[in-house]
């Protein structure tokens, strides 16, 4: 392992001149080796010009290139070998074997990009040919196709080191659309993001692109991430993290002279619909599942179920002693960095210490010394959790609330009252059809992925899923953050009427020389 506390900007290595930083092993304390030196303005300003300069190259480029360019990253990704995992392992306190997995994930969803960009599908090949001799007005032959945006910046999330990081999901998406890349790297995984970082840089000149097709800068505080998010080269962000953090990017984008998408995942609690039927029939196994959905990832996941909504009764009663024995049985473990342990204390004991809360049971006590949190599930009344608003706020880490309702309305009314959310999970039998089918308009407005019998932490990366929802899930409710789909937030479409085939982008041209699938005319025609 060769770490320098190096940024990379273009094919340059480069050591900053501000504040140092060391990531922190937060299960010992120990201060990492090396020391990460922030980035400045001008930094900023050289990496941001020449992602500008990159920009009309490597959208250029043909689409094979770029998707062996992918494919090329998630080989140099696994080439690191255990260093990658071991130095993860100390950033964050993660165990190997989740850290094994999540590299599975990270290298997987680049070659899923490959072939996405290979299949061409994502550029809504569409033609309407001319037709001179209507009346009373011919037709222009019109065309369309999408467009990369330009230079992106993404912020990498503290809870994925490599997933949702330097070569994560907005990473690969953005590389895909065609657009350069520069990444803010999170301040607790820097040595991670070096690693990675140095494979990406790797993968640019294997495959000889401009140099500004990707950088990776340092830097604590909001003094990178502002001048990031409002340099004219920008021209959309990938977040995911805190609310407060997404939300001053969004203003910071807003309040430029041109203003750009921001594309932010920030805060969700993601119900969990306990009908009746499979209430009654499976209380104590649904109970299990779900403290071990709640305890996965020492609850650090965007999907954690943090809310459980049910009516009131014996069926509910014999799932709340059944969480209670489950989370019982669930030791403490160490959190991502002693800022999210705090943060999680001070949610967890203001939840404690509410008149309106109860405690349905605890796990093995916090740990402060090694930052390990433990596991308890709350209970509140419909009444009281709609009476009040600190009820439904997000307790980052494994915390949940169990909202018993009266009867069918009020777990309604309940849903009708959330904010958005990534997920809503039912538990349904066959005599809970009716329920859910009324239910099913309300989760629709409320959240990106809906899901029955099972448990929203996990998700696939595929065609068709969303990871996304109306606010404050995401700031942009119309977009995903994983699976294909990810990809149209880089792009844009453009209509070019009457260009002469050799001007045309070759998904558009009139002889089809990448084989698409088209709409022509309102029809989709194989080539």
């Amino acid at each position: 392992m060769n770490l320098t506390g190096q940024m990379l900007i273009g094919s340059t290595a480069v050591l900053g001149a501000g504040a140092a930083q060391h990531a922190i092993n937060p299960a010992t304390g120990e201060r990492l080796e090396p020391a990460y030196p922030a980035g400045s303005a001008d930094d900023v300003s050289r990496a941001a010009e020449l992602a500008r300069a990159a920009f009309d190259p490597y959208r250029a480029l043909p689409l094979e290139t770029r998707a062996q360019f992918l494919e090329s990253i998630a080989e140099n990704i696994v080439a690191i070998g255990d260093a990658l995992i071991e130095r993860a392992h100390q950033e964050t306190g993660l165990p190997v074997a989740r850290l094994q997995g999540e590299r599975g994930r990270t290298v997987g969803q680049l070659r899923l990009f490959a072939r996405v960009v290979r299949d061409g599908y994502f550029l809504d090949a569409t033609i309407d040919p001319a037709q001179p001799e209507r009346q009373p007005l011919p037709r222009a032959d019109l065309r369309l196709a999408n467009v990369p945006l330009g230079p992106v910046v993404v912020f990498g999330a503290s809870n994925f080191p490599l997933a949702f990081s330097v070569a994560g999901g907005d990473t690969a998406s953005a590389l895909a659309a065609g657009c350069p890349v520069i990444v803010k790297a999170h301040n607790a995984h820097p040595g991670t993001s070096e690693l990675v970082g140095r494979a990406i840089q790797q993968a640019v000149a294997k495959h000889g692109l401009p140099e500004g097709t990707f950088s990776l800068l340092f830097g604590a505080g909001n003094e990178i991430g502002t001048a990031l998010a409002t340099h004219p080269a920008i021209t959309a962000i990938g977040f995911t993290g805190s609310r407060r953090g997404g939300l001053a990017l969004v203003a910071a984008a807003n309040a430029r002279p041109v203003p750009i998408p921001v594309y932010a995942e920030m805060s969700s609690i993601n119900p969990v619909f306990l009908l009746p039927a499979a209430l009654e029939a499976r209380a104590e196994t649904i109970a299990k599942g779900f403290v071990d959905s709640l305890s996965m990832g020492v609850g650090q996941f965007c999907t954690n179920p943090g809310l459980v909504i049910g009516i009131e009764g014996p069926a509910l009663d014999r799932f709340r002693k059944a969480a209670a024995e489950a989370v019982k049985a669930k030791g403490a473990a160490t959190m991502l960095t002693p800022g999210i342990f705090s943060a999680y204390e001070q949610g967890a004991d203001a939840l404690a210490r509410h008149a309106s809360v109860s405690t349905v049971g605890r796990g093995e006590p916090s740990n402060p010394a090694c930052n390990a949190a433990g596991a308890v599930v709350f209970g509140a009344s419909a009444d009281q959790f709609l009476a009040s608003h600190e009820l439904e706020a997000e307790v980052f880490g494994p915390a949940s609330l169990v909202v018993a309702c009266k009867d069918a309305a009020q777990v309604r009314a309940v849903a009708e009252h959330l904010e958005g959310q990534l997920t809503a999970t039912l538990f349904v039998d066959g005599a809970d059809l009716d329920d859910a089918r009324a239910l099913l308009p309300v989760l629709e407005r409320k959240a990106g992925r809906i899901l029955a019998n099972g448990y929203p932490t996990g998700v696939e990366v595929s065609h068709a899923m969303v990871h996304g929802g109306p606010f404050p899930a995401t700031s942009n409710p119309a977009s995903t953050s994983v699976g294909a789909t990810a990809i149209r937030r880089f792009l844009r479409p453009v209509c070019y009427q009457d260009l002469p085939d050799g001007l045309l982008p070759e998904g558009i041209q009139r002889g089809n020389p990448l084989g698409l699938t088209r709409m022509v005319d309102g029809t989709l025609v194989k080539a």
